[in-house]
């Protein structure tokens, strides 16, 4: 089976992943395909695929969300009712159940492959970190319309809410540190924890298949950085977020090894 994700592997007990990065359909999902392009790059995270260079091990979707949902659970990861993806009217015709499971497929082929990648860091490291690197929407009305409160819209939302917090509070709160402590071109990035989201079915499923040994931090940028309706980012910018994932490196490891 053709393969919708890039696997990088390295000597290192940290993963970054960007599963939302992939913009590519198979071509028979392509032709029932009712979204533009641009529509579906507006909800999904491009340039997060990049930032995984700060890890030696990367994990990187190269097929869009709206062929298959790597972070949804199973059952919802193909998006086929409008209320199932924003509102937004995916398919010229309902995509047959043979659609569906070839999707469906794919998603399975990428969990066991997310498996055996963590299986052989916990046997090596014993324990690990993976970086979850996600982007989110916040001028929901249009390019030139209000963006969205920055009360409820951190620059930076940290999901952990599908983690033992207790056990994995020395990496949660070091990386934390460290990303707000950057010096984001003359400022510091606002980064909260579980405002926006608590992390999705990735971290979850992680979790709970390596709860002894697996710390995901689901982090999601605003979009901020980038026109979210053209698709156009800030270069110095999306560089600035790169360097401030990088910044957080060290922290994480010296945090993992005294765990």
């Amino acid at each position: 089976m053709e393969k919708i994700w890039q696997i990088f592997r390295g000597h290192s007990p940290i993963v970054a992943t960007a599963i939302h990065d992939g913009h590519d359909l198979s071509p028979t999902v392509a032709a029932m395909m009712k979204l533009s392009d641009d529509e579906r790059l507006r909800e999904e995270d491009p340039f997060t695929g990049r930032w995984t260079g700060i890890a030696n091990n990367r994990l990187v979707g190269t097929h869009s969300r709206f062929e298959v949902d790597l972070n949804r659970p199973r059952e919802k990861a193909v998006y086929i009712q409008p209320e199932d993806a924003w509102g937004l009217h995916v398919w010229k015709e309902t995509p047959s159940r043979e659609v569906i499971e070839t999707s469906l497929g794919y998603y399975d082929a990428f969990y066991a492959e997310a498996r055996q990648l963590f299986s052989d860091l916990e046997k090596r490291f014993g324990q690990f970190v993976v970086l979850d690197l996600h982007t989110y929407n916040h001028r929901r009305e249009g390019s030139n319309g209000p963006i969205a409160d920055p009360k409820l819209n951190p620059e930076v939302n940290l999901g952990t809410g599908t983690m033992d917090r207790e056990r994995w509070a020395p990496i949660v709160e070091q990386f934390i540190h460290d990303l707000r402590a950057f010096d984001f071109m003359g400022r510091q990035l606002d980064i909260r924890e579980n405002v926006k989201f608590r992390g999705g079915q990735f971290a979850r499923w992680t979790h709970e298949n390596f709860p002894e040994s697996a710390c995901v931090l689901s982090v999601e940028y605003k979009k901020f950085f980038m026109d979210e309706w053209t698709g156009v980012p800030d270069a110095d910018q999306l560089e600035a977020i790169h360097r401030s994932l990088e910044s957080t490196i060290p922290g994480v490891l010296i945090s993992l090894k005294q765990l």
